[in-house]
């Protein structure tokens, strides 16, 4: 009897082995409780006869085997499940969320970015163009794309359909103008343009920093460099894109901030004001500073970090004040009147102002040396004013030699008496065109002090 009850002993302890592997398949896969508690049930129906003293050890050595393959079995469906997650999953078990594509913490940090992606297939479609400051716009995944469009939000103050509206008339204008040809290709005349805008570019911390310069008091004849205002506009945009250029947004690799703090591609713009006199302006000077205003408001938005108007007499501050009520803060805090040019360098590091020209208080090199431009061409002389003088002259001696009635030798008698009349009675058109443009130059005369 004390062999029985060791025998019997031995497989009592099976079941406390087959609970805790299967708590441990349970805690896997709770869904494994059925398969591990069918199993478990057969040694019990083996251990309970007793009639048959020498039968009861056959099934007690047998009976773990089996429960070792069931609970290996239970074990292997979790192991399976986690290897392969597509598995079909148990019933009575949690279905596992397939995985969701994580979106840049721009387009979910960003206001508006999503739905202004979203629509820009349909507007690159609408206006058959896709190239903007040389960068061609792509989708969420590119970073200059991104960057493009976070300036025209912002521009907007995150209306993400006045954004698409001022995107779509951009994209019109490029196609229309084509000014990366302006600058590549573009001649302008020098007559007209010459010394007005200058081009430099610095370093700072291994960024560009890109000056533009307006010299409005170049200016040498108002109606002669603002008259056209589509060739005006042209020239000035292609000084523009010559900026945009070096600002080599197409070449980004960091997503700017939408409050435009940390913002590299944005420029500083220079306006200097030497001689030119506030009280009076032309109509074609302000009708060329419209124009030009609704061309870059439109084309190119948060391109300006900050804007500095040098020479400027002191009593118009109270111009800049009244800007103020009519432009937002975003716009009007980059604004910087100077009254005094040579104080220029001072609003900058040493390492950038001493790098600006010694006109405006640097150590650089003057404009006219050191800065770029756009293309400028000399005008042609035409000479056909002195080839109509010469040919009627020519022509009425022609017609004077085959003269021979009494009516018409009276006349060609006078001029072979007085031949050095004839080139005078020539002439009387010149005199008149010269007294015009000296009453016009005369009329102009703060213009020309200005450009003094």
């Amino acid at each position: 009897m004390a062999d029985l009850n060791t025998t019997e002993q031995a497989p009592a302890a099976e079941p406390v082995k087959r609970d805790e592997a299967a708590a441990l398949a349970s805690e896997v896969l709770p869904a494994t409780d059925k398969s591990a508690a069918a199993p478990a049930a057969a040694p019990t129906e083996t251990v309970t006869p007793t009639d048959a003293e020498p039968q009861v050890a056959q099934p007690t050595e047998e009976t773990p085997v089996e429960h070792c393959e069931a609970v290996n079995d239970a074990t292997a469906i979790p192991a399976a499940a986690a290897v392969n997650p597509a598995a079909p999953v148990p019933d009575g078990a949690t279905p596992q969320e397939p995985p969701v594509e994580e979106q840049p913490e721009y387009l979910t940090k960003i206001a508006g970015l999503t739905q202004f992606f979203e629509q820009l297939p349909q507007i690159l479609t609408e206006t058959g163009h896709q190239e903007m400051w040389g960068v061609v716009l792509k989708n969420h995944e590119d970073v200059p794309t991104v960057n493009v469009l976070i300036k025209f939000l912002r521009a907007n103050e995150g209306n993400v359909q006045a954004a698409q509206d001022q995107l779509r008339k951009a994209l019109e204008w490029r196609k229309e103008i084509n000014p990366i040809a302006l600058v590549e290709s573009g001649r302008y005349s020098a007559a007209k343009y010459d010394g007005l805008g200058y081009l430099t570019t610095y370093e700072q911390d291994g960024r560009p920093l890109v000056f533009t310069w307006n010299i409005y008091g170049a200016v040498k004849d108002v109606k002669n460099t603002f008259g056209d205002l589509n060739e005006f506009v042209k020239w000035r945009a292609a000084l523009m894109e010559m900026a945009v250029q070096d600002l080599k947004m197409k070449d980004a690799t960091e997503v700017i901030d939408y409050d435009g703090k940390k913002d590299h591609y944005q420029m500083i713009q220079v306006h200097d004001y030497l001689h030119v006199k506030f009280l009076r302006m032309d109509p074609v000077v302000r009708a060329a500073t419209k124009q030009t205003i609704e061309v870059f408001s439109t084309a190119y938005p948060e391109l300006l970090r900050e804007k500095f108007f040098v020479n400027v007499p002191s009593i118009m501050g109270w111009m800049f004040s009244a800007m103020k009520l009519f432009l937002s803060r975003n716009t009007t805090r980059k604004f910087h009147p100077i009254a005094n040019g040579a104080n220029l360098a001072r609003e900058f590091p040493s390492a950038i102002g001493d790098q600006i020209p010694k006109t405006y208080g640097g150590k650089g090199a003057e404009l006219k040396e050191g800065a770029r431009t756009v293309q400028l061409v000399e005008d042609e002389v035409k000479p056909e004013p002195a080839q109509s003088e010469s040919q009627p002259t020519q022509a009425s001696s022609d017609v004077v030699a085959p003269a021979v009635p009494e009516k018409v030798e009276q006349p060609v008698a006078e001029e072979a008496t007085a031949p050095v009349s004839a080139p005078v009675s020539a002439q009387p058109a010149m005199p008149e065109v010269l007294t015009k443009d000296a009453a016009v130059t005369e009329e102009e005369k703060p213009v020309s002090e200005v450009a003094k």
